[in-house]
């Protein structure tokens, strides 16, 4: 795992007291339930090249706030936004609740946890 510098970290943190999270068992029973969910990757192209959750959008986080009212125009629908561990996503869920998004989530511990759960994968 990546060593994050304790400025990222810290800012990480005050994002997790505004944001709300998922966990990778919680996203995988609603995806079972087929109710309308965006599932946006905020990760680099070449991480989601190598894989990602089944039906993922590839939005990454530099062109995020930019791309998201074309993507997802619907500021209520719900959307569950995952990177590698759970970091970058907890900033960009902050980021869409501040553009008005209503329904938002991070996925705790990203692809690492998804992938090393044992759920459904991509390439």
């Amino acid at each position: 795992m990546a060593q994050h510098s304790p400025r990222f970290l810290k800012i990480v943190e005050d994002a997790k007291h505004r944001i709300k999270e998922i966990s990778a068992e919680e996203l995988r029973r609603k995806l079972g339930t087929n109710s309308p969910l965006h599932i946006l990757d905020v990760r680099e192209a070449d991480e989601y090249a190598k894989g990602r959750i089944p039906g993922a959008q590839h939005l990454c986080k530099g062109i995020l706030e930019r791309d998201i009212e074309t993507a997802v125009p619907n500021l209520n629908e719900e959307i569950v936004l995952y990177c590698g561990g759970g970091f970058r996503s907890a900033l960009a869920a902050d980021n869409l609740q501040k553009m008005g998004y209503t329904n938002v989530f991070s996925l705790e511990g990203g692809w690492r946890d998804w992938s090393g759960g044992g759920y459904p994968t991509e390439q």
